[in-house]
């Protein structure tokens, strides 16, 4: 009994003989305290998460049932997305007019073929507002309205693109890469959102350039024709002198001259007459 190592063994042998003792005593009350588990059949049997299991498959059909209403919602968000963005599509590629969406860093997104035809470009998208109208000059006649004060395309586009408000009425001289130069009418417009934050800008591009011809043919025949009235008025007056000079003459070799220059005078009269007319008309044929 004095030996050591037998000490010990019975130390760890009393200690493992009380340690079994607690834990049977804590297993029977841990097992006092635990709801006895039904064992009448008129209970329903319980799933591992403490529901009837009937109340499991109902929970798992509604479940079901909402995931499939909400796909076939899903389904019909898309169709009817998709019937829309066909429709604006088939609108757009319709109109005469050129229409282009830059998002909120100035590139462009999205464009018709009215746009690409009109700017000369394969494809715009990429590109930035800057770029787009690089070979556009301002026209004189955006000096009669607030954009005269500036002095480059980019800026008097600057508002829209910044969402602060709508640029209309931008007349501008387009060089294209063909050669050919054309007149386009630019409208601005920032997009926003319903929390008023900036989605990007639209751009509408009118092409006038077969009305600023009209214009310009209207204005050069208008000159024309106070040139004309000028020169008729000048001819008639000298036919008139020349004609008071043979009524009072009594000189035949004066009243033959007289003559002779009062039929000059009438045929540059009936020339300048005939090259205006001949003018008008083609203008008329061009146009």
């Amino acid at each position: 009994m004095m030996n050591p190592m037998v000490l010990r063994m019975g130390l760890l042998m009393f200690a493992a003989i009380a340690a079994f003792g607690l834990g049977v005593f804590v297993i029977r009350r841990l097992r006092k305290n635990l709801v006895p588990e039904p064992e009448s059949l008129n209970y329903a049997p319980l799933a591992e998460e403490g529901l009837p299991v009937h109340a499991y498959h109902a929970v798992i059909q509604q479940l079901k049932q909402q995931k499939h209403e909400l796909t076939t919602q899903q389904l019909s968000d898309r169709r009817k997305a998709k019937a829309s963005d066909t429709l604006s599509a088939t609108i757009l590629s319709n109109l005469s007019c050129g229409v282009l969406f830059l998002g909120t860093n100035g590139l462009t997104r999205q464009s018709n073929s009215a746009a690409r035809k009109l700017l000369d470009f394969a494809s715009p998208v990429g590109l930035h507002a800057s770029d787009l109208f690089r070979a556009a000059t301002l026209r004189p006649e955006n000096n009669d309205s607030a954009l005269g004060s500036q002095s480059s395309v980019e800026q008097a586009l600057a508002p829209a693109l910044a969402g602060k408000s709508v640029v209309r009425g931008l007349v501008l001289n387009y060089f294209r890469r063909d050669g050919e130069s054309n007149v386009l009418e630019v409208t601005a417009s920032p997009v926003l959102a319903e929390d008023a934050s900036l989605m990007g800008t639209t751009l509408v591009l009118t092409d006038k350039t077969d009305i600023e011809r009209i214009r310009h043919d209207q204005k050069v025949h208008r000159e024309l024709s106070s040139e004309l009235a000028h020169g008729l008025r000048d001819s008639l007056t000298t036919i008139a002198g020349y004609a008071q000079q043979l009524a009072c003459s009594q000189d035949p070799e004066l009243a033959h001259q007289l003559a002779d220059a009062i039929a000059r005078e009438t045929t540059q009269v009936d020339r300048t007459i005939g090259s205006f007319l001949g003018g008008a008309r083609a203008a008329t044929t061009s146009s």
